[in-house]
């Protein structure tokens, strides 16, 4: 029997183009001899749109921006959106990346429908999207990270010099400022100087009210996609060489200018430390589904972790999918593995007693 599958794309986000370029990816890998897809759009004003049914392929993200007709149904966010008919959608897809989607906000609306849904909890989304609070969770777990501080908008904005000064002491050149709840690298800049931070600093503002400053470390980039609930399983590793001084949003998801090395050329003692140290982070955050875990490797061996994705991209140019399949998970395979996976969690947690 098909299961009923929506998939939740677009968002208000910053990363509202990056959303829609991996639903589509994920449409195109769909196998509707398996699965119904219902498409649900929301618009980067955070207008919720559910469209018809898809019966063939979509190659355009243009077939996807939905726009307000009377054919289409609900552009208010209800309970309707997530139904077929009479009954409830069998699973959701939140194909969301940002604030306002991966962060945590959907996942407890989905809780709320009890409805079962992909990927990571209310939890692990809200403290995986805050590198500040990410990060001080993976301090208390023990794992080795670089030197960071935080700033928010009201702090700098009063004492522009002492955040400075802070930083050039704390962490020093080069250095790494980004906002705290975005990813696909936007807003993110390198610092060689003062006035690159004061123009960092003001970048990185713009996109949310809270920033980390990263130490800068010579390192490769070690990449692993982890996948599953209580007992996690670890991809093998994967290297980014950006051609350029990091790995930004351009590179990630429009030019492609950026070599991936698939699998890492790792020593088996690095490859072990790196697992156990995603699989560390995975259950730190009580993470679910799947998290690609990123990772600095140094000259001498030693091992960083610098951050997990709670919902990495699909895209053509996107690691995680890459990784699985060289690991020998093909997309399509992947994508009914998070489904299953997904159903498994809820199915767990209607086994709760919540009246004693």
């Amino acid at each position: 029997m098909k299961k009923k599958i929506g998939l939740l794309y677009g968002g208000k986000s910053a990363e509202h183009r990056v959303s829609m370029q991996t639903a589509l990816a994920v449409i195109k890998a769909l196998d509707t001899d398996k699965f119904d897809i219902h498409p649900i759009y929301i618009t980067e004003t955070g207008e919720w749109i559910r469209g018809e049914q898809l019966t063939g392929p979509v190659e355009t993200v243009k077939e996807l921006e939905f726009k307000r007709q009377e054919e289409l149904s609900a552009t208010v966010l209800s309970p309707d959106l997530f139904q077929a008919g009479d009954t409830p959608l069998d699973v959701i897809f939140p194909l969301l990346h940002g604030p306002n989607g991966e962060d945590g906000t959907v996942q407890g609306l989905l809780e709320l429908l009890n409805l079962p849904y992909v990927g990571n909890g209310v939890l692990a989304s809200s403290a995986g999207m805050d590198k500040v609070i990410m990060k001080n969770i993976f301090k208390v777990a023990g794992l080795n990270q670089v030197k960071y501080t935080s700033f928010t908008r009201s702090e700098w904005q009063s004492e522009k010099e002492a955040a400075y000064v802070k930083v050039e002491n704390d962490l020093g050149y080069p250095c790494f400022v980004k906002p705290a709840n975005l990813g696909s690298s936007v807003g993110i800049s390198k610092c060689t100087s003062r006035g690159e931070l004061d123009a960092a600093f003001e970048e990185a503002f713009q996109f949310d009210r809270k920033i980390i400053v990263e130490e800068g470390v010579t390192a490769r980039e070690i990449e692993v996609g982890v996948l599953g609930n209580d007992f996690p399983e670890v991809s093998v590793a994967g290297e980014i060489v950006p051609k350029k001084d990091f790995y930004d949003y351009k590179a990630k998801y429009e030019d492609g200018n950026t070599g991936l090395i698939i699998p890492a050329e790792v020593s088996d003692q690095e490859y072990r430390a790196i697992k156990e140290d995603a699989i560390k982070a995975f259950k730190a955050l009580d993470s679910s589904g799947l998290v690609r875990a990123d990772f600095f490797l140094t000259k001498d061996g030693k091992v960083y972790i610098n951050e997990v994705n709670t919902m990495p991209g699909f895209t053509p140019f996107s690691m995680f999918p890459l990784l699985w399949k060289h690991t020998g998970v093909e997309y399509a395979a992947l994508i009914e593995k998070l489904v299953d996976l997904a159903l498994e969690r809820h199915e767990e947690k209607q086994s709760i007693k919540y009246t004693f």
